[in-house]
């Protein structure tokens, strides 16, 4: 019987996404070459107006930022083997909460104040959003991807009646809230940078992202570093092993699911607080679902969520840039390729895996034969 022997761990983190990254640019290279167009052609617009153009790194890091959030949303349930398919919802409803806070204190108080409460609240009003298909898993048996799917229309259907009533403004008709006051709005880095002699493009790159990289150090510190993140790995390995070490199984998958919630609800901090200032109507666009290829692909860890993000961030701005530069690749052209990475890092990700462990066993074995 033929086994196939264990991926290292190494491979695991790096070479296979890479693998799966180069055949997805190689099937939508081929996409491209069959539409008449030059695919390294292509790939080199694609580049340059993701990071060379004077905005275009500010745009694709603003997409990260979106997209760290949301991809750790996804990696803190998944490590409790929990698959959160909410975050879209969640990261909706964090928007109410900063709006919240917004509109009742941004008038009043000072922005020292004002900011550090909205970032509060859309992770609290996130979390909260998500604790309850967290607790109908862990107490009722619901099946996680059931109700955080619900979850999702529930959001919408919510901030529908909200924007289009009560919290519209006043005298206009398009679904949004008043603008908030300049207490509850995240300055733009190339305001903070122009202090420090830094010119740069305008973007709507701004505070949010340092933001998302002290949610990366905490996402890491908490997984591996603490009490409790030993004890949602624990139950995302073995419930059954877990429970009889005394773990109180349906308790880590409430709390796992609430962080989950919370870091998708600070996803608020830069469509809401950032970029439009106000609450609008289907502001989190799709990067709560994104975010689910964002954790795969970075295999759940902060580094990888980090470059996968990056990595996404650049194919939204770029592919803009491909829309733009060529008649015969279309916007639909450009989410095909987002699609097809999707794919090669979600559904297909481990299709090179045996692959790939028989070869580095292959090469490894010569050289542990020759040490011993």
């Amino acid at each position: 019987m033929n086994v196939t022997p264990p991926l290292p761990k190494w491979a695991d983190l790096i070479l296979l996404p890479l693998i799966n990254l180069f055949a997805a640019f190689f099937v939508c290279g081929l996409i491209v070459l069959a539409i008449g167009e030059n695919p390294f052609t292509a790939l080199n617009v694609m580049i340059k107006g993701a990071f060379f153009y004077p905005e275009s790194l500010g745009y694709t890091l603003y997409y990260t930022t979106n997209f760290i959030f949301t991809g750790l949303a996804v990696a803190t349930a998944f490590h409790a083997l929990m698959f959160n398919i909410g975050g879209e919802g969640q990261a909706y409803i964090g928007g109410l909460g900063a709006a919240v806070v917004a509109l009742l204190f941004g008038p009043n108080l000072p922005m020292l104040i004002v900011l550090p409460l909205c970032i509060l609240s859309s992770a609290a009003f996130g979390a909260l959003w998500a604790l309850i298909p967290g607790y109908l898993q862990a107490k009722r048996g619901s099946h996680i991807v059931i109700t955080t799917i619900m979850f999702n229309f529930l959001a919408s259907s919510l901030m529908v009646w909200l924007l289009a009533g009560p919290l519209m403004q006043q005298g206009q008709q398009s679904p949004q809230t008043v603008l908030f006051a300049d207490a509850a709005q995240l300055p733009q880095m190339r305001e903070v940078l122009g202090y420090f002699g830094f010119e740069l493009a305008n973007s709507p790159w701004n505070l949010s992202f340092f933001i998302a990289l002290i949610a990366l150090v905490v996402f890491y510190i908490l997984i591996w570093k603490t009490r409790l993140g030993y004890e949602i790995r624990a139950v995302g390995k073995n419930q059954e092993a877990a429970r009889y070490a005394g773990i109180n199984v349906a308790k880590i998958i409430i709390i796992a699911m609430a962080i989950s919630g919370a870091f998708a609800g600070l996803m608020a901090t830069n469509e809401v607080l950032g970029v439009h200032n106000r609450v609008i109507l289907n502001f989190t666009a799709g990067y709560g679902f994104t975010g689910i290829a964002v954790a795969l692909m970075g295999r759940n860890h902060p580094i990888g969520i980090f470059l996968a993000s990056l990595l996404f961030g650049a194919l939204y701005q770029g592919g803009a840039e491909l829309d733009f530069e060529f008649t015969s690749i279309t916007r639909e052209m450009v989410v095909l390729i987002q699609g097809m990475i999707i794919l090669f890092s979600g559904a297909l990700a481990y299709m090179f895996n045996p692959s790939l462990a028989r070869l580095i066993a292959r090469i490894s074995a010569p050289k542990e034969a020759t040490d011993g």
